[in-house]
């Protein structure tokens, strides 16, 4: 299993290599010019010194180049200085947003910690209600229950998140007034009046992306558990005299996660990229809105930075879906 994580993360250099040429080729052949948020009244010869202040005079190669070297070596090096408080990266060129003259990494580093709390929590409490309901609504198949989840899930399943998200924001605060329909991202917790305030803000947007993991991943589940429940082990497993919770949870459970864990793996970069429009609609001030700004403004370092970040979540947890599958799957051995 070490010699196999080892070998993926080797071959991970080059996957990783070409996706960042092609995020790059795609953003300067698209369309649009980082200028075109100036006033008319600037000269164009003041336009072209800024042209080549943000290094646009330079060649394509020579700035892609630029760019891997600051963020696979500067950036995790400045990284380094802020954690140990070194001064290694002391002269060197970061990367840097049109937009703001910061260090993207630095802005980044300031607006993930609202993705996280918003997206990551949607993500466990979804997968946390999706696993259950799956498991039980294959046990008890054409059952008033597993009716009910179906309809649910594909109700789930099939609203975007922009229509889903301005729906609870019409009923449960214009309609209801229950929770706040703007994030409040200044907003510090410190005792349990302010934990209150964070929860009842967190509530809507957190309940639209768990909506939608959960719809999809309880289906998986759903049909994975049907698959295993009738096989021949099973059978045999009550013959045995094994309890009924013993079959369901260990033998079916396990071999029925094995499919349903590449679908979890897989929806961590997904349920970000769902939480762009969500970010949007509840003004999460994230790494969504980030982006969406970053596109607006044709601020090229911004965007190439943060979709070729989306793009390491996939590899990576491409790599975590793979190891899993030798641990729950002692059939599987990588050799």
């Amino acid at each position: 299993m070490l010699t196999f994580t080892i070998r993926r993360l080797f071959l991970s250099i080059p996957t990783l290599f070409f996706i960042s040429l092609v995020i790059f080729l795609l953003l300067e052949l698209a369309p649009g010019d980082p200028m075109a948020q100036l006033p008319l009244t600037v000269p164009p010869e003041v336009k072209q010194a800024m042209r080549e202040a943000l290094g646009l005079g330079e060649p394509m190669h020579i700035r892609f180049g630029k760019w891997l070297y600051q963020f696979f070596w500067v950036e995790p090096v400045a990284l380094l200085d802020g954690m140990l408080g070194t001064t290694f990266a002391e002269g060197q060129q970061r990367v840097i947003s049109w937009q703001t003259r910061s260090p993207v990494m630095d802005i980044v580093a300031q607006r993930i910690p609202q993705t996280l709390w918003v997206v990551g929590l949607s993500y466990v409490v979804g997968v946390a209600i999706a696993l259950p309901i799956g498991i039980y609504s294959a046990y008890r198949q054409y059952s008033v229950f597993d009716q009910v989840g179906t309809f649910v899930s594909m109700v789930g399943y099939s609203v975007p998140p922009f229509f889903s998200g301005v729906l609870v924001i019409v009923i449960f605060s214009v309609n209801l007034g229950w929770f706040p329909s703007i994030y409040n991202t200044t907003h510090q917790v410190v005792d349990w009046d302010t934990f209150v305030i964070q929860l009842q803000q967190m509530i809507m947007p957190v309940m639209v992306l768990a909506l939608q993991t959960t719809a999809q991943i309880s289906r998986f589940m759903r049909a994975s558990m049907l698959d295993n429940l009738n096989q021949d082990f099973v059978r045999t497993a009550r013959a045995k005299g094994l309890s009924e919770w013993s079959v369901v949870m260990v033998h079916v459970l396990r071999n029925s996660l094995i499919p349903v864990v590449t679908v979890i793996a897989l929806g961590v970069p997904a349920i970000f990229g769902g939480a762009i429009i969500t970010e949007q609609v509840f003004k999460v001030n994230g790494i969504g809105q980030l982006l969406i700004t970053a596109i607006q403004a044709n601020d090229l370092p911004m965007v190439q930075t943060l979709t070729f970040i989306f793009a390491v979540l996939i590899v990576l947890f491409n790599l975590i879906a793979d190891v899993l599958y030798g641990i729950l799957d002692p059939r599987i051995r990588y050799d």
